[in-house]
């Protein structure tokens, strides 16, 4: 072997003498094959505090670590295996080359062979995966928090592999010979329970009572206290078959046979399962112990506890629900709760250890050897045969079954018509419709108080000090249950960390999923096996849609991104719905009547596989889609509500033509705009970053109709700064103009005066470099406004007559609404009433012309306040939704 983790950190030829490149090295070689992110390697050598070098720091590791593996001789031929790959680094490590590696395909055909009772290659192959371990796993160096979790799983692993080994030695009658290793492991290690009951069971075989009944007030002493805790359940059970001298609980030479005969598929059900594993006694229990801080989904569990009950009807509950959002915990918990079922309660797992499905036929055998006892070696090859047998197994028996991760109703189908008097619960990714008689429960996500709760419960007195980043992690975490034991654990296990700084640790979407990993707890490994189980085109699908705008979208932005027609996208949403990676929201008040979106960590999910595989050119080209799209319907939408605004509609992009300029839902186009507006300006911010320069100054221009008819001044400033940085970079000049043209509007508007006078005039002098007149017009309006407002009345008069001649000149209808609208203030304030209802006349004639219903709503209000009489009109509209209140009471004094 090369490299070496189970014990000192080792590799061949030469291990680095320093530690902080033996940490690098450490954590490529726990995720080989794998690539480590920069951000998780400065996190794991410097914490939450790196230097300002780190980066580069960490580049002079790696450097070293390439140069101490070129020494090895044969990197030639084998390739260098430390390679840079976005966002970090990979180690490449072949099966045989790390004995971390080596130790769980060791591990795991260990436990196969003990699960098909072959005890005598289990102990072989447990003990040599136990031979690989020079010292506890990754000493020698400091740990950060991977690490640290890291070595505490392995560790944990190591102690599981040696009690199986020890299990499959007592299979083999090997009591006497385990007794010194059994004490010396109980001395080693007080309060493992499991450790002392594996002692207790050895003395008893060996005929050694009264040590086995020392063994359990030695280990009872020890955990009143040191815990304050009784021995579990388990331990009391074997003292009393102890203190009982049960016969059963002697050894069985049967147990140590290589093979027995296949049982005849005409046996009878008395004949069989009548003898109990000697380890075991009362009703069958295959079932992962409950949760102690299980929190929240009360109303479920009381739900399905009384279907379970019940009697006659079939008793099917289907769990399905996203990645980690606790399916399998609920069926366990509520396999506990429910009351009854005194022949036993099994949980089986529907996928073996690589994550494939198992078969019917398979999944069958599995439950026939949970259920009969003694286990047959060989079970009917035929599935009638084997579902026959297994129907008399459990007929008129009161169990329960949990089926878990369950592929699809075709796995299971032959399996539940063999059992019709079990209860079962099944779980599973996907909806299980077609299952006949089948009760279904969607999981959704713990509620807001749910989720706090479980937090506090997991994390430790320290997450509970900072009840507003609780909150902050909730939600980071999408109140998703998996992250958020995670997220809790992390606190929990590093007396460095607080609520405040894994929140932080949190806020990047980008790399949340490689801050929720614990031990052999991974959120995104979770979300992964989902994500892989969907055809390639729903994973290209849900991976694009990543680049989609939040928190949700509609139907025809799914099409843009994808490049399809409508019915295949709708499709291919729907398909990512049903695998739970895309959520289908009801809207009953928006343009759309569905709207698709991700669950949070599931988009970061998107966007991270989209970086490593779809490629930037890919990205770059659905973003282009996605920014025609949005401008195509923003113009139809700005074309209704102020008509005839946008300098730059039909000048960049013009060829933006089709069925979707007329799409009914921008028919009303204000109900549009507040569906879409917080979309838009993340699609214009991804614009932007894209480097398309003119989609971007072209959304810009076709939504700031939107934003100042609703006041929206933030969003405004903030699209437009970033369209006019884009106009700069692209060199173009109109769009600079349009861009600051409305910048001084908002600038005049939040009454930065002198700002809105300069945008204007710097506008103005852009539109004439492109001899663009009617943009040079409005600035002139522009300009004029502001000098309304400061008093200055000839002169806004004057630029106001200038612009109208203009707008009359080159037929720019609403050029000449706005400069009429400023005469008719001019004229007002002037104490000229008759002159400023004739131009609001003709301002309500243009705006009629237009078809524009605010300006022309505008007109008519104000000419009716005219008429009401100077305490009419003292707060002065200056233009629709804008008011002059303060100068205006001056002037009219």
């Amino acid at each position: 072997m090369r490299f070496r983790v189970l014990g000192p950190v080792r590799m061949q030829p030469r291990t680095p003498t320093a530690a902080k490149p033996r940490v690098v090295l450490a954590t490529l070689l726990v995720q080989s094959n794998s690539v480590v992110s920069t951000h998780s390697l400065i996190d794991e050598l410097w914490g939450m505090e790196p230097p300002r070098t780190a980066a580069t720091t960490l580049q002079v590791y790696v450097s070293q670590l390439r140069k101490a593996l070129l020494e090895g001789g044969d990197t030639e031929e084998r390739g260098q295996p430390l390679l840079t790959q976005p966002p970090g680094y990979l180690i490449r490590v072949g099966p045989d080359d790390l004995d971390l590696a080596v130790f769980e395909s060791l591990r795991a055909r260990g436990r196969a062979a003990y699960d098909e009772r072959d005890y005598a290659t289990a102990s072989r192959l447990l003990a040599d995966s136990l031979a690989l371990w020079t010292g506890p796993a990754l000493s020698g160096i400091p740990h950060g928090p991977a690490l640290q979790a890291t070595a505490i799983r392995l560790d944990e692993l190591r102690s599981e592999v040696l009690e199986q080994r020890i299990g499959a030695d007592l299979k083999l009658g090997r009591h006497q010979e385990l007794i010194g290793e059994l004490m010396a492991l109980a001395h080693e290690f007080p309060m493992r329970e499991t450790l002392h009951g594996l002692l207790m069971v050895a003395l008893y075989r060996s005929g050694r009572q009264s040590d086995a009944v020392q063994a359990f007030h030695r280990v009872r002493r020890a955990l009143v206290d040191e815990l304050g805790v009784e021995p579990d359940a388990s331990l009391k059970r074997i003292l009393s078959r102890v203190l009982a001298s049960d016969p059963a609980l002697a050894w069985n030479p049967a147990w140590a046979r290589a093979a027995r005969p296949a049982l005849s598929p005409s046996a009878t059900v008395s004949a069989l399962p009548a003898a109990r594993d000697p380890e075991r006694s009362g009703p069958l229990l295959w079932l992962p112990p409950a949760l102690t801080d299980f929190t929240g989904r009360d109303e479920e569990l009381a739900r399905y506890e009384r279907l379970l009950a019940a009697s006659g009807a079939p008793r099917i509950v289907a769990v399905s629900g996203r990645p980690g959002v606790g399916k399998t915990t609920l069926a366990v918990q509520l396999a506990h709760r429910a009351k009854g079922f005194e022949a036993g309660r099994i949980l089986l797992a529907m996928r073996d250890s690589a994550g494939r499905a198992l078969t019917p036929y398979a999944a069958m055998s599995a439950l026939l050897r949970r259920l009969l006892r003694p286990v047959p070696d060989v079970l009917p090859s035929e599935p009638e045969e084997l579902a026959d047998l297994l129907h008399r197994a459990t007929r008129a028996r009161e169990l329960l079954l949990v089926l878990d991760d369950v592929v699809s109703e075709a796995q299971v189908r032959p399996l539940l018509a063999a059992v019709p008097d079990a209860a079962v619960v099944l779980t599973s990714r996907r909806p299980l419709g077609a299952l006949e008689h089948a009760r279904h429960l969607v999981l959704d996500v713990l509620a807001p108080r749910d989720a706090r709760s479980l937090l506090l419960a997991t994390g430790g007195p320290r997450m509970a000090e900072d009840p507003a980043a609780v909150d902050r992690i909730a939600r980071l975490c999408g109140r998703l249950p998996l992250a958020l034991r995670v997220a809790a654990g992390a606190v929990a296990v590093h007396p460095h960390w607080n609520a405040a700084g894994l929140a932080r640790r949190l806020a990047d979407e980008r790399t949340r999923l490689g801050a929720l990993s614990l031990g052999d707890l991974d959120v995104r490994g979770g979300l992964l096996a989902a994500y892989q189980e969907v055809s390639e085109a729903e994973r290209h699908a849900f991976r694009t849609l990543g680049l989609a705008p939040l928190p949700d979208f509609p139907l025809w932005i799914a099409q843009s991104l994808l490049g399809m027609a409508p019915d295949a996208a709708e499709e291919r949403l729907e398909g990512l719905v049903r695998s739970h990676l895309l959520e289908a929201r009801p809207s009953a008040d928006g343009p759309e009547p569905v709207r698709y979106g991700y669950h949070t960590l599931l988009r970061s999910l998107a966007l991270d596989i989209l970086d490593q595989v779809g490629g930037e050119e890919a990205a770059t080209e659905a973003t282009a889609r996605l920014g025609r799209a949005c401008l195509l319907r923003a113009r139809a939408a700005d074309a209704r509500l102020t008509p005839g605004r946008d300098r730059l509609a039909g000048v960049l992009e013009p060829d933006l033509q089709g069925p979707a300029a007329h799409d009914p839902s921008v028919v009303v186009p204000l109900r549009w705009f507040q569906a879409e507006a917080p979309g838009l300006l993340e699609v214009l911010r991804r614009l932007h970053a894209s480097g398309l320069w003119d989609l971007a100054c072209a959304l810009a221009s076709a939504t700031s109709g939107y934003y100042e008819a609703c006041g929206l001044w933030d969003d405004w400033e903030t699209g437009h700064e970033l369209a006019l940085d884009a106009a700069r970079q692209a060199g173009n000049t109109l769009a600079e103009a349009v861009l600051l043209r409305s910048l001084g509007d908002l600038a005049w508007q939040r009454r930065h005066t002198g700002r809105a006078a300069d945008y204007h005039r710097h506008a103005a002098r852009l539109f004439t470099l492109v001899d663009d007149r009617v943009g040079a017009a409005r600035c002139l309006t522009g300009e004029a406004d502001v000098l309304l407002g400061l008093g200055e009345f000839d002169r806004a008069e004057g630029l106001y007559t200038r612009a109208l001649e203009v707008a009359a000149e080159e037929g720019d209808t609403r050029g000449c609404a706005e400069a009429r609208r400023g005469l008719a203030l001019v004229a007002l304030v002037a104490g000229r009433p008759s002159e400023g209802l004739a131009q609001l006349a003709e301002c309500e004639a243009a705006a009629r012309s237009l078809g524009d219903g605010r300006w022309r709503g505008y007109a008519r209000r104000t000419a009716d306040l005219v008429r009401g009489g100077d305490e009419g009109w003292a707060r002065l509209e200056v233009r629709p939704g804008v008011w002059l209140m303060d100068d205006t009471r001056r002037i009219a004094a």
